[in-house]
C-alpha cells in the first residue's frame, strides 16, 4: 500500500515538476527547443520540443530500472512518472494539439478547461509574457485571460472579447 501511495504522489507531485521546468527551463534557457511549440509546425510528426519527452523518460527509466532491481520505492516513483507522462501525451498532444486524429471535443467541464487554458499559453509566440505552465492543474480561463491582459498591458475585458472569439474559433477548426 506504501508503494501506491508513493506512486500517487509522485503523479500528482510531476505537475509540480513539469509546472517548474516548462515556466522556467522551457520559457527560459532551453526556449530554443520549446519555441517549435509555440509556432507553426514545420514537420507532421516531430518538433524540437519532443526532446523534452526523452530528457524527462530517461529519469523514470533509470528509477524502473533500480526499481525492478530490488528496489521497490524507486519502481513507484519511475512508475508515478511515467504515469505522469502518459497523461500528459494523452491530454497535451492528443486532446489539445490533436497529433493523434480524433474527433472528440470537450465542450464543458474539467478537459475544457485544460484545452482552454493551454489555448491560452500558446497566446505568446515567445518566451516571456505566457500564462499556465502546468497542465493537469489550471487557473481559470477568465483568470488566465486577465493575467494575460496584464501581462501584455491590455484592458482585460478587451483581451477577454478578442480571445473568446479567437478560442471558439480555434476550437471548432478542431
Amino acid at each position: 500500500m506504501v508503494y501506491v501511495g508513493i506512486f500517487l504522489a509522485t503523479v500528482i507531485a510531476m505537475e509540480g515538476v513539469a509546472w517548474l521546468l516548462h515556466r522556467y527551463v522551457m520559457h527560459g534557457p532551453l526556449w530554443v527547443l520549446h519555441k517549435s511549440h509555440h509556432g507553426r509546425r514545420e514537420s507532421a510528426v516531430f518538433e524540437r520540443n519532443d526532446w523534452f519527452g526523452l530528457f524527462f523518460a530517461i529519469p523514470s527509466m533509470v528509477l524502473i530500472w533500480f526499481g525492478v532491481r530490488g528496489h521497490p520505492a524507486l519502481l513507484a516513483l519511475g512508475l508515478g512518472m511515467t504515469a505522469y507522462g502518459a497523461l500528459y501525451f494523452l491530454v497535451h498532444d492528443v486532446l489539445v494539439h490533436r497529433r493523434v486524429k480524433h474527433g472528440f471535443v470537450p465542450r464543458s467541464g474539467y478537459l475544457d478547461r485544460i484545452v482552454r487554458a493551454h489555448l491560452l499559453h500558446h497566446r505568446t509566440k515567445t518566451k516571456h509574457g505566457a500564462v499556465s505552465f502546468g497542465f493537469i492543474f489550471c487557473s481559470s480561463p477568465e483568470n488566465l485571460r486577465a493575467r494575460l491582459a496584464a501581462l501584455q498591458d491590455l484592458p482585460a475585458s478587451r483581451e477577454r472579447a478578442r480571445h473568446e472569439e479567437s478560442d471558439d474559433a480555434e476550437r471548432q477548426e478542431q
